[in-house]
């Protein structure tokens, strides 16, 4: 079989699916692979290296209409789909639950999805998981972006001229991105504090020497599937802005990371809390591509209104091409170790993994999830 990698075509998208390290273990498994010239240019993996990695380099056309299994990072297009051949798998960030017309489009030309943000969240699959690896990055990144933003040092300094005290950074959501920003920033030596509307992170915030902040809404919580965040009520979020917004106060930093699978992003700095930053806090919002957590956030932008900074930005991954390509190509290799059987492309839809990621076969949008979507629309 024929496992093919192809060059990004979304602007501003410097990641490569495969990187030349991980050619073997596919070649081992009786893959031949093919590479679009130039795919991993950007990410400063030239084709010489794929060659002797044992990859073919190729033209675009030739790498998709021999491909049995293409590995991309953001999936493809209704007219890739055409250049496509029947029956061939396409795995990668699909965003299926952002486009379903897409991926209806898609499973009608025949093709199989493999969809990495509905990989199941199971010790077994902790190796393919490519949306925490992609998180660790946007988390470290936020943190070397707020800290070029802010007027203040993040690190206590004392000096001839007096000491100058340590930035306050206060992150939202103690999911991956989340945890390696509190690291990032004590790293920095910045004082740190953590907040999550899941009680149960408590120990993963303190284990990084930042403070838990629980803020008292008065509301019972919403419990959430999968380790995930779950949707709250609009009463509790109001609840949940007037508590933080009398604490974000005092801070010179916050990064929001509060994100829920296939929704857009809860609102938790209404305008109303960004009145009361005091000038020169700067605000991170890596929620910005499903809608931004704060009322200023401007995907891809930075605002400044009344010396409070927000930066929304998209793609962070994307950023760091080398060490994000170097991630997502490992959690790929090993997701395609379960489909490649003696040589050939083998959907084994008994396994819990190959069944979780699987959202269209055989023409049809087989994921549990969709199909609801579907009857939904």
């Amino acid at each position: 079989m024929k496992v093919s990698v192809t060059k990004e075509r979304r602007a501003g998208e410097r990641r490569v699916a495969l990187v030349p390290e991980d050619i073997g273990a596919l070649r081992r498994r009786g893959a031949d692979v093919l590479v679009e010239e130039g795919a991993g240019a950007s990410s400063f993996y030239p084709d010489a290296r794929y060659e002797a990695a044992g990859a073919s380099i190729t033209t675009r056309r030739e790498a998709m209409a021999n491909a049995d299994l293409l590995l991309t990072v953001n999936g493809v297009t209704a007219n890739d789909a055409e250049a496509l051949r029947p029956r061939a798998a396409v795995a990668g960030f699909l965003a299926p639950l952002d486009d379903l017309h897409l991926v209806q489009h898609l499973a009608r030309e025949g093709l199989s999805l493999i969809s990495l943000e509905m990989l199941p969240r199971i010790t077994r699959a902790q190796s393919m998981d490519a949306l925490s690896s992609m998180a660790t990055i946007a988390g470290y990144r936020a943190v070397l972006l707020a800290a070029l933003h802010a007027p203040t040092m993040f690190p206590l300094m004392m000096t001839a001229a007096g000491t100058v005290r340590p930035s306050k950074v206060f992150v939202i959501g103690a999911g991956v991105a989340g945890l390696q920003a509190l690291a990032t920033a004590r790293r920095l030596g910045a004082v740190t504090e953590g907040y999550d509307i899941r009680p149960e992170v408590k120990e993963q915030v303190e284990s990084l020497g930042a403070v838990f902040v629980t803020l008292d809404v008065g509301m019972e919580l919403v419990t959430g599937k999968g380790g995930y965040a779950a949707q709250q009520s609009k009463e509790y979020y109001r609840r949940q802005q007037e508590a933080l917004g009398e604490h974000l106060s005092g801070v010179d930093v916050v990064i929001t990371t509060a994100a829920v699978p296939g929704r857009k992003a809860p609102m938790l700095l209404p305008e109303a809390i960004m009145d009361r930053l005091r000038p020169g806090t700067v605000v991170i919002d890596l929620a910005a591509e499903r809608g931004g957590n704060c009322a200023l956030t401007v995907p891809g932008e930075v605002v400044v209104r009344d010396g409070v900074t927000v930066d929304g930005p998209v793609n962070l991954p994307g950023a760091v091409p080398k060490h994000a390509s170097q991630m997502f190509s490992r959690n790929m290799a090993n997701l395609a170790a379960l489909l490649i059987k003696d040589g050939k492309l083998h959907i084994d839809t008994q396994d819990e993994i190959v069944r979780g990621v699987l959202i269209a076969s055989s023409g049809e949008v087989v994921h549990p999830v969709l199909q609801e979507a579907q009857s939904n629309t």
